[in-house]
C-alpha cells in the first residue's frame, strides 16, 4: 500500500509536496508491524475491552524526521490508517461460548421482554465500559491527529510557508451535521410524521432508516410520504435480530436479499443493526454509503471504533461514521436527557471540522422529557449552522460530495492555485500553514 495514499486522500493536496520514505522495516500488516508503529492494541482478557499496549502515537509522530524535502516516517500511514479504521486492533475472536450462548437467547428473548427488563440487562453486559482506555472517550480523532501530525512534517520538508489542499465541505463549510432515525417498531414507525415536523420546524432535514422485513410493514405509501417531504429513506439491516454478520455464508445471502430492498425502496445508504458490522465483508453490499460504524464503540454491543470523524471509503463504499452517542445509550445507560455530553461531542468533532453524525430513534421520543431533549439538539445544531457555518444536510449529499471530492484536482495558475472536477464550483482552495508551531488552517 502506498506511504501516501491515506494522506492524499484524506487532505486533496497535490502529490508533488509529499514525498514519503519509511525509515524502518517495511510494513508487512502483521501485529508486530502495527506495534512498531505505535498502533497496536490487544483485547483484554474478556475479549470486550481493546486495551493499548502501545507507545503512544504522538512520540511516533515525534519520530519523523526530515531530510531535504523528504519526510522519513517510522510508520506507514496508509496502514496505520486502515488498522484503525477497518478497527483490526479489535479481537475478532468469540470469546468464552457462554457470552455467544447468552447473546443469542437474548435476541430470541428480546421481542418478549419488558423494557425495563431489556434495559437493565443492557447495563449489566455495558458495565465497566468507562474503563476502556482505547478508544478515547468520548470522542476518538487519532486517525485525524496522525494525519495533522504529518502535514506538519509536510509543511517543515516542503520549505513552502503553507501547502494548499481542497477544503473538506462545500463552500467552506467549518463542519457536517447529519441526523438519522433508525426506526425499531411499528410505533415507531407510526411517529415518524410528527418526527419530521419537528424537524422542519428547525429546517434539518434527516434520513429513515427502515428495517424491509419482520419487524413492520411497509408500503410503498410510506416511502413516497417520507420522501416527498425531502427525507431520506435508507435500508436498516434485514430482521434488526443480531445474527446478520453470524457466519459468512448466512451473510452472503442476506447481503443478497439486502441489496433486494435497496432497489425496491429506492435507498443509496445501509445502517446494519446494533451497529454490528464487519468491513472485511463490504464488498458483498451494493450500497454508496454505509452509516455502521461508529467512532467510538464503548457504549455498544460490539467493541471498537474507527477512531476518525472524518468519512472514508471502504473499498467503493463511504463510510458515515457514528461520531456521537445514541440517544438510547444517552438516555437508557447514561440516564440523562442533558445535552452536555452531546455538545462536548459537537465541540470536539468541530475542532477537527469533522462529520458530527446522530441516532435518534423515533421509537425512544416517546414521552415529553425525550421530545424536549431532542427538540433541543434541534435547536442546538440550529445555532450552530447560522453561527458557525455548520453544514446540516442529509448523508446521500454528503456521500455526493465526499465522492466528488474525491475526484477533484489542485491545479497551479498564475494567480495562485485552482479547483478542477465534478462539483468544483463548490470546492474552496484552502491552506494548511504553521501558526507558532500549530497547524492551522485558512480557507479562501
Amino acid at each position: 500500500m502506498s506511504l501516501n495514499k491515506a494522506f492524499l486522500d484524506y487532505f486533496r493536496c497535490p502529490e508533488p509536496f509529499v514525498d514519503f520514505r519509511l525509515d524502518g522495516p517495511p510494513s508487512n500488516g502483521t501485529a508486530g508491524d502495527h506495534l512498531a508503529s505505535g498502533l497496536a492494541y490487544s483485547a483484554a482478557a474478556n475479549h470486550r475491552s481493546p486495551q493499548c499496549r502501545s507507545v503512544p502515537l504522538l512520540d511516533r509522530l515525534a519520530q519523523i524526521r526530515v531530510e531535504g524535502s523528504t519526510c522519513c516516517l517510522p510508520f506507514n500511514p496508509t496502514d496505520a490508517a486502515d488498522h484503525l479504521r477497518y478497527e483490526r486492533y479489535v479481537d475478532r475472536s468469540r470469546g468464552p461460548a457462554w457470552k455467544g450462548a447468552v447473546r443469542k437467547a437474548y435476541y430470541l428473548l428480546r421481542p418478549t421482554l419488558p423494557v425495563p427488563l431489556r434495559r437493565r440487562l443492557q447495563a449489566r453486559w455495558l458495565k465497566g465500559w468507562d474503563q476502556r482506555p482505547f478508544p478515547r472517550w468520548p470522542v476518538d480523532c487519532t486517525v485525524d491527529e496522525m494525519f495533522l501530525g504529518v502535514m506538519r512534517s509536510v509543511l517543515d520538508a516542503s520549505g513552502e510557508g503553507r501547502i494548499p489542499f481542497i477544503w473538506f465541505w462545500p463552500e467552506g463549510k467549518s463542519s457536517c451535521a447529519i441526523m438519522t432515525h433508525d426506526v425499531e417498531t411499528g410505533s415507531g414507525l407510526a411517529f415518524r410524521g410528527k418526527l419530521m415536523d419537528m424537524n422542519d420546524s428547525y429546517g434539518i432535514k434527516s434520513s429513515f432508516q427502515i428495517i424491509p422485513e419482520a419487524r413492520y410493514a411497509v408500503t410503498a405509501d410510506v416511502l413516497s410520504e417520507i420522501r416527498a417531504r425531502g427525507f431520506e429513506v435508507n435500508v436498516h439491516d434485514l430482521h434488526h435480530d443480531g445474527h446478520l454478520y453470524d457466519n459468512y455464508d448466512g451473510f452472503l445471502r442476506a447481503a443478497e436479499r439486502i441489496n433486494e430492498h435497496a432497489l425496491r425502496f429506492g435507498s443509496r445508504g445501509f445502517r446494519s443493526g446494533v451497529l454490528y458490522r464487519n468491513l472485511e465483508w463490504y464488498d458483498a453490499f451494493r450500497f454508496s454509503y454505509d452509516m455502521s460504524v461508529p467512532n467510538v464503540a464503548h457504549l455498544d454491543p460490539q467493541p471498537g471504533g474507527c477512531c476518525t470523524v472524518m468519512p472514508y471509503f471502504i473499498g467503493n463504499i463511504l463510510e458515515l461514521p457514528v461520531t456521537t452517542t445514541q440517544d438510547y445509550s444517552l438516555f437508557h445507560i447514561l440516564k440523562t436527557r442533558s445535552l452536555d455530553l452531546w455538545r462536548d461531542q459537537i465541540n470536539r468533532i468541530m475542532q477537527q471540522h469533522g462529520l458530527v453524525s446522530f441516532i435518534v430513534h423515533p421509537d425512544y421520543l416517546d414521552t415529553l422529557p425525550a421530545q424536549n431533549a431532542y427538540t433541543a439538539l434541534l435547536r442546538h445544531l440550529s445555532v450552530l449552522r447560522d453561527q458557525a457555518s455548520l453544514w446540516t444536510t442529509l448523508p446521500g449529499e454528503v456521500d455526493r460530495w465526499w465522492r466528488q471530492r474525491a475526484q477533484m484536482r489542485l491545479v497551479r495558475r498564475s494567480k495562485g492555485w485552482s479547483i478542477e472536477g465534478p462539483g468544483a464550483d463548490r470546492a474552496r482552495v484552502a491552506y494548511a500553514l504553521l501558526d507558532g508551531g500549530k497547524l492551522t488552517y485558512s480557507v479562501h
